[in-house]
């Protein structure tokens, strides 16, 4: 395959749809993250501050795909899609272990608490 066989003749006013598109339900979630966020803090209890750590990193992992979204807009071709996807791939895979190791660690926390009779 040639180069001139995978370049992406995508329109200009079809890639800002949809990067107006990607702003919009972007704009949306962080709405409601911020809702749940809100709502988090009125209800304060033993688990408060995991569900606060959970929802920070579910809205950290939702900015890097709209951002990874925004990027494949603008590809220019094939081999440029696919060099974006690896990258956010692996990028995924370090950020997801840390974010594992980082819950895990507030469970045992909060579980050796509980087992001395503190509150988080």
């Amino acid at each position: 395959m040639t180069d001139s066989q995978i370049k992406m003749e995508v329109p200009e006013q079809v890639r800002e749809l949809g990067v107006k598109s990607v702003d919009q339900a972007e704009a949306a979630f962080s709405s409601f993250m911020e809702s749940a966020s809100k709502s988090i803090t009125l209800v304060p209890g033993p688990m408060s501050s995991m569900a606060k750590q959970a929802l920070e990193l579910t809205d950290k992992n939702l900015k890097a795909s709209f951002d990874l979204a925004r990027q494949l807009m603008q590809a220019k071709d094939l081999i440029e899609v696919m060099h974006l996807q690896s990258d956010f791939l692996r990028n995924l895979y370090a950020t997801t272990t840390d974010q594992f190791k980082q819950t895990t660690g507030g469970f045992m926390t909060a579980a050796e608490n509980t087992a001395k009779g503190n509150p988080m």
